[in-house]
């Protein structure tokens, strides 16, 4: 199935512009939130085709996020990528543990980041 609509979270106001920008010039439905809560809303009312996933964020982080959106049946085969600062291996290989699908730093390399969620779709 088509990647076509993806929900971005992330706490940082910056962040969700410059990839909602990026995502909206490249044809995608991009909807934002800035906390798990906000995402888990965001994801009962409009289930996206792709959940990008900041890793640190204040009250439950990304990690804790992507395990929950993982593991529920409603939201199973759904694909994150996550979208972090956090750079080490042990964090790549985390997220890919909690149900991640792929795992992109930033700053983010657009080209990068578009032709990952091309490969998802």
């Amino acid at each position: 199935m088509p990647i076509k609509h993806i929900l971005v979270v992330d706490d940082s106001k910056t962040e969700l512009m410059v990839l909602s920008d990026l995502l909206s010039r490249n044809g995608f439905s991009v909807r934002t939130a800035d906390s798990a809560d906000e995402a888990m809303r965001s994801l009962a009312d409009h289930k996206p085709d792709l959940v990008l996933m900041d890793v640190v964020m204040p009250g439950q982080n990304g990690f804790q996020l992507t395990r929950a959106i993982s593991r529920d049946p409603q939201f199973a085969g759904m694909p994150i990528i996550m979208c972090t600062s956090k750079n080490q291996e042990t964090d790549r290989v985390w997220a890919m543990r909690q149900g991640a699908r792929d795992y992109v730093t930033k700053p983010v390399d657009g080209k990068e980041l578009l032709s990952k969620i091309q490969a998802l779709g």
